[in-house]
């Protein structure tokens, strides 16, 4: 025997690979390995039917899918919207089937009688075909994982991964899945199947975390902020599914005041708060959900008009229901109108200043920066995260009137698909509210600032129109509001005219 052939038969052991070479592939198998496994057992959860086998291969499913990265995630559901959707060569060939079939003869009823109805049992046989035909594969899987143990909060983490892959590309077949899962989750989420909870500081410490982890709107500071929150003149709302047990899906804060708040700064800090004998409205400032895969599944909407409902029974003193809501979309707006041409490009800028308040802009902002025109100066100085305006009594006042003037324009007037371009203004004005008051300096918070140079709006639930309101919003986009706010409206169109004279 050779030399080559003994060491051909030799039983040498592994080599050190300290190039990684052979251990980066063990991995790559490994991955690859784990998403076929991923795979298999999500086609096994659409296709058995055995009780046994199916629960297994949806506890496979599900935590098998944590596993994957976030790129084999995105493989995974588009393998399912792609090769689980409907079978539109059946569906062609029922419908073919359906058009060559005769109608009863026109303006002609067909007689209720045995040979009656056997005229139309085809066309009974071939309408229950579509119907089943075009459900996709993957409704399938969606029904089976809602009974499921854990399985409608997997459905949530599912579409909320389903949205951020199209958020980075529009993909059509991703985007079909996505539709039919929230329709879905609309369904199985209706206001029957929530149970409405009183969120007290005596709840379970898992549930304060949630609580003080999701609030979007203004972050709970410390223990103390949180037990205020929830203490005398102070509720909080949420809504629970018996399948996420111990984690409210949304909740709302609200304040029992004697009036409508005009800013933040007293709702947060209203210390002590008034006797609860003695409130005459509840404010609404902060609603949050807690799950990102259940956006436009409209649960506030519901839990306002619940909250409404619950507190004029428990509370018949109240009689005022309002916010105090964020603009988070102004100042996006403003600075697009305020830049200079040069900025975007642009052969047409809209004059938003009458002389005498740009004289008074400029005359009160020389110490913190300079430019050709008002609008120039109020464009640097929103745009400045130093924020230094609001500390110069002077320069805050002259700039209050135009930018109050322009909220309003921005909250009334400023729309897309006919309906308002403010995301929070879109989902309280399809809820029935209406635009009752806007408040200058009301959120004097980093975050206030940036969203809406510290603006905010109070939007009015008025119990006897809202269901009045919200139609003449759905099917006119018509946004109802206060006298006062319509007046500064007003001044902003007489700008308009005048600068059409000039």
């Amino acid at each position: 025997m050779n030399e080559q052939s003994r060491m051909n038969q030799m039983p040498f052991p592994p080599m050190d690979n300290k190039s990684g070479v052979s251990s980066s592939q063990d991995a790559s198998t490994s991955i690859h390995t784990d998403f076929e496994r991923v795979q298999e057992s999500m086609h096994s959860a659409i296709s058995m039917n055995k009780t046994g086998i199916l629960d297994n291969a949806l506890n496979d499913f599900s935590e098998g899918y944590f596993g994957l990265s976030n790129e084999n995630r995105r493989i995974l559901l588009l393998t399912l919207a792609r090769e689980y959707d409907l079978n539109r060569k059946q569906v062609r060939e029922l419908m073919k089937q359906y058009l060559e079939l005769e109608l009863p003869s026109s303006g002609k009823p067909v007689e209720i009688t045995h040979e009656g109805e056997g005229s139309l049992s085809a066309f009974y046989r071939i309408e229950r075909n579509l119907r089943h035909s075009l459900k996709p594969m993957y409704e399938v899987l969606f029904e089976r994982l809602n009974t499921h143990p854990g399985g409608l909060r997997f459905l949530s983490i599912m579409r909320a991964d389903i949205l951020s892959f199209l958020a980075e590309e529009n993909i059509v077949s991703l985007r079909a899945l996505d539709s039919y899962l929230k329709e879905k989750l609309i369904t199985w989420l209706s206001p029957a199947n929530l149970q409405l909870h009183n969120i007290t500081w005596d709840d379970p410490a898992s549930l304060l975390e949630k609580i003080v982890a999701y609030e979007a709107v203004h972050p709970i500071s410390n223990l103390l902020d949180l037990k205020r929150r929830l203490g005398v003149g102070r509720r909080c709302f949420g809504y629970l599914h018996p399948s996420i047990p111990g984690e409210p899906l949304i909740f709302i804060e609200v304040a029992l005041l004697k009036n409508v708040a005009k800013t933040i700064q007293e709702v947060l800090l209203d210390d002590p708060p008034i006797p609860e004998c003695e409130a005459a409205c509840a404010l609404f400032y902060s609603i949050s959900s807690t799950q990102p895969g259940l956006s436009g599944v409209n649960l506030g909407k519901f839990l306002i008009k619940r909250v409404i409902d619950l507190v004029r029974r428990d509370m018949p003193g109240i009689s005022i229901f309002a916010t105090l809501s964020p603009i988070p979309g102004y100042m996006q707006w403003l600075l697009s109108k305020l830049a200079p041409a040069e900025i975007f490009n642009s052969t047409f800028i809209e004059n938003l200043l009458k002389p005498e308040e740009e004289s008074a802009i400029l005359d009160a902002a020389k110490e913190f920066t300079t430019g050709k025109d008002g609008m120039e100066v109020i464009w640097k100085l929103l745009s400045s995260t130093s924020y230094q305006w609001i500390n110069s009594e002077k320069l805050s006042l002259v700039l209050s009137t135009p930018l109050m003037k322009l909220c309003a324009r921005y909250l009334l007037q400023e729309k897309k698909r006919g309906k308002a371009l403010d995301s929070v203004g879109n989902f309280h004005l399809q809820n029935g509210a209406m635009i009752g008051r806007i408040n200058w300096m009301a959120d004097r918070s980093e975050n206030g600032l940036k969203q809406s140079a510290g603006i905010m709006v109070n939007y009015i639930y008025e119990v006897e129109h809202i269901e009045e309101n919200a139609e003449s919003y759905f099917s006119m986009g018509k946004i109802q509001a206060s006298d006062e706010v319509k007046n500064y409206l007003e001044c902003q169109e007489d700008l308009q005219e005048e600068t059409k004279v000039d």
